[in-house]
């Protein structure tokens, strides 16, 4: 279960998640024993209906993964907000109050959904780093725009942000691969040291970390627009530097052979020139 909680009497499913609370759910397979007189024939059949139906729940899970993209809502029952963005079998959530310019925590990785199952395996965790690597999975169903998980008899409800007039070319996942420095566009090899860039098609949320040994950098996160060649900004959450919150910043961008030419002054004040690239295409 997801958990962002810590030392707090909340009980919602969420936050147990994000911490990834004792628990496992385990699979097994039975298979008969084919009597030694099974004819050939019988066997092609067989192998052909089990590539028929793995093709099937391979297409089924796909559906079921993408329909959770997008950006999701809930509340800590302490006044603060919490919001997940799912994009290209990656997540994030994020807890904060933007009132106070708090950022309470965050998690997030790769994520699978089939047969009513949501599935995660950690990259990063602020609360507990011990958990990157590790996987943990709730049940979950869809009920219109809402997103019920459901485990060991608890429910938690996400409530899906609405984003039906966003057209926004940039929803996705995106890793750094380019920076210029020194007027010259370095490539950035992959490897366990991440950048990331998680948006819908409203809201954003960047994160550094390290997927092997656990270490977090910073993130930042909010509202964002994508449009005329401007990328704007409006932080609603930043680790680093609580009084970037209500700032907002925008930068050229351009999407050129399917990477995201990200251009103009950091947060604090750098001009920056950089190439991203989604994750899918990986």
């Amino acid at each position: 279960m997801i958990k962002l909680l810590k030392n707090t009497s909340a009980t919602g499913l969420s936050f147990c998640f994000l911490m990834g609370c004792a628990g496992s759910d385990a699979t097994s397979s039975t298979s008969d024993n084919q009597e030694a007189t099974a004819s050939a024939t019988a066997l092609v059949t067989a192998t052909t209906t089990a590539a028929t139906s793995a093709s099937a729940q391979n297409a089924n899970a796909t559906q079921q993964a993408t329909e959770l993209e997008g950006a999701w809502r809930t509340t800590d029952g302490h006044g603060n907000e919490v919001v997940m963005i799912v994009q290209d079998g990656f997540f994030t959530i994020a807890r904060f109050n933007q009132q106070n310019k708090q950022f309470l925590g965050t998690t997030g990785g790769t994520y699978t959904a089939s047969n009513g199952t949501f599935e995660i395996k950690y990259e990063f965790n602020t609360l507990d780093s011990t958990q990157v690597g590790t996987t943990s999975s709730t049940g979950y169903k869809l009920e219109k725009d809402r997103w019920v998980m459901s485990r060991d008899g608890m429910t938690d409800t996400w409530n899906r942000i609405n984003e039906t007039n966003s057209k926004s070319p940039l929803a996705g996942t995106w890793r750094i691969t380019g920076r210029e420095v020194d007027g010259q566009m370095n490539a950035m090899r992959p490897g366990p040291r991440k950048t990331l860039k998680v948006l819908s098609g409203t809201r954003f949320q960047w994160i550094a970390f390290n997927s092997e040994t656990g270490a977090f950098s910073g993130t930042g996160g909010g509202t964002y627009t994508a449009e005329n060649g401007k990328y704007t900004e409006n932080i609603e959450f930043f680790s680093r530097d609580n009084n970037r919150v209500g700032a907002s910043l925008s930068f050229n961008f351009e999407v050129k052979d399917g990477n995201w030419h990200h251009s103009g002054n950091s947060s604090t004040g750098k001009p920056i020139n950089e190439v991203w690239s989604r994750i899918s295409n990986d």
